[in-house]
């Protein structure tokens, strides 16, 4: 049987390993390592109607050599940008051919978080993923008895690390629920011959609770898996060859994921002559150019001759901080401006006020802390709300987020801004469903406006809309 045959080379292995450095050795190096206690994984598999675990592996028992050039890091950021909610990465050496390194540097150029996916036998494995920089590890109930399953559960949990409890069948969810595992993932491949079958996952959904996140695994070829999978409240799926084969895994992933999203973009921050060749050349629906203080700054003169440069079909938004009404008229006109959007303070009086003055729309940034922010911005009388992250004094583009979760109940069409980049924007428009997406500090470098940055962005947004 394949899976014995694995787990013995494993202990012949990590048997080696030892001798190169003792158990007592990698348990002080672990120890001595933040115990972050986040556990990342399990908020990124609630965030999206279902989610997607992206595995890395160069080779597999069934299908011997998937990827015989094996760019792993050009492979994870692809992933990463293709609106993944994680990465998994095969370490196991005979097999699957991986290696430690793999894990190591995947996860110290990825934001998003890394699976160490082994074949855990000895608690030896689970001190290395966590200095390897794993956010969590795979358990696989097939291979370890009651006591070792939860005494490897309890380890992890020590260490940081979350567990996704891989179970086969109704037993073995009985088991992974014994030891309170808040991530249960069905494997669809029989790990004793390898065959694959989907419909196990939705044979086994109804005996996971709600409360728990349950991951299909293996197998998940098309979108029409995805549907079958999604109508059963699957929270995750874990897909390794599907994507391992896709030339652009950008477009592979949309195509599973199956929900076209077509939101407009806003690019922001617009200074210099050069900023607005870019921005014709990607044609945004929208640019904003910043009258506040920030170090994005325009006069309205500067404003006003990068506007005559602009092409016609993109809309210009004046972005305005607790300005006097006053200002706010003349440079609508002048610049002149499409689109107002306030930043600070003001209050409905004061966009009453403005509306009446201006035939303008009005947008109102919200800066967001927590739930009371967004249950503020109904009351608003804007056109549209924009939520930011919160920072005082902010016309925005600081490069913070904040929790798109607290959107999930809010009702209406917004702009989503704060700490939007190619390396997440597909996931918040996902997670969050916007209206408009409004980029700043996101298409800079050097705090100038990057070609290549607005570029990507366009091309991702093209591809998944």
């Amino acid at each position: 049987m394949i899976l014995d045959e694995i787990v013995k080379k494993r202990k012949i292995n990590i048997a080696k390993q030892k001798q190169i450095k003792s158990l007592a050795m990698l348990k002080q190096e672990a120890e001595a390592l933040p115990q972050n206690r986040d556990f990342p994984l399990e908020k990124a598999l609630t965030k999206q109607d279902i989610n997607f675990i992206c595995e890395v592996k160069k080779a597999s028992p069934s299908k011997g050599i998937i990827a015989q050039d094996f760019p792993y890091l050009t492979i994870a950021k692809e992933y990463e940008l293709a609106g993944a909610s994680a990465i998994s990465v095969l370490t196991e050496p005979d097999y699957f051919l991986g290696e430690d390194k793999y894990l190591q540097e995947i996860a110290q150029n990825v934001s998003i978080s890394v699976l160490c996916k082994d074949f855990i036998i000895d608690e030896y494995q689970i001190y290395k993923a966590k200095i390897l920089g794993a956010s969590a590890i795979l358990l696989i109930c097939a291979i370890l008895d009651d006591e070792t399953l939860k005494k490897f559960f309890t380890l992890a949990e020590k260490l940081g690390l979350s567990c996704l409890v891989e179970a086969h069948d109704e037993n073995e969810i009985k088991r992974a629920l014994k030891v309170q595992a808040r991530i249960i993932g069905v494997n669809n491949r029989n790990l004793k011959d390898f065959t694959v079958d989907v419909e196990n996952s939705l044979k086994l959904r109804s005996l996971v609770p709600e409360n728990v996140i349950f991951v299909s695994e293996s197998g998940i070829k098309t979108k029409d898996d995805i549907e079958k999978l999604r109508i059963h409240q699957v929270q995750a799926v874990l897909i390794g060859e599907t994507f391992m084969r896709a030339k652009d895994k950008v477009l592979a992933l949309n195509e599973l994921y199956g929900k076209k999203i077509s939101p407009k973009v806003k690019f922001c921050g617009m200074k210099t002559i050069e900023d607005i060749a870019i921005v014709n050349r990607y044609t945004p629906d929208y640019v904003g150019f910043i009258f506040a203080k920030s170090k994005r700054q325009v006069s309205m003169q500067t404003a006003s001759d990068l506007a005559k440069n602009l092409d016609e079909k993109i809309k210009k938004v004046g972005v305005f901080v607790n300005a006097p009404l006053t200002q706010i008229e003349e440079i609508a006109q002048k610049v002149p401006l499409d689109i107002i959007q306030l930043h600070g303070d003001e209050d409905n009086e004061f966009i009453k006020v403005l509306k009446n003055k201006l035939d303008l729309p009005i947008w109102q940034a919200i800066k967001v802390k927590d739930i009371v922010d967004i249950e503020r911005a109904k009351q608003s009388i804007a056109d549209m709300i924009l939520f930011d992250a919160y920072v005082k004094d902010s016309a925005g583009g600081t490069g913070k987020s904040f929790n798109w979760d607290l959107l999930k109940d809010f009702i209406g069409e917004f702009i989503l801004a704060g700490g939007i980049n190619k390396q997440n924007i597909i996931r918040a428009i996902r997670t969050t469903r916007p209206y408009i997406v409004d980029i700043s500090s996101g298409i800079e470098k050097d705090n100038h406006k990057d070609e290549n940055e607005v570029k990507t962005i366009s091309e991702l947004l093209r591809k998944v809309g």
